[in-house]
């Protein structure tokens, strides 16, 4: 193992951690759709996001 390989090793570990630690106070938040492009304002009909199936989003 080279000192390259422990670099990337710890910048991916740092960055997965990040990533979790981003959804959990997301989801402690109340954000039920974490990461969706139309931050959950997405209507029924939008088919890129599934936000519309929730009943927070139904109109």
């Amino acid at each position: 193992m080279t000192l390259t390989d422990i670099i990337l090793g710890i910048i991916i570990i740092v960055i997965l951690g990040l990533a979790i630690r981003y959804v959990i106070k997301s989801k402690k938040s109340g954000v039920k759709c974490i990461g969706c492009p139309s931050g959950c304002n997405c209507s029924s009909h939008e088919k890129k996001c599934n936000c519309g199936n929730d009943d927070h989003n139904k109109h």
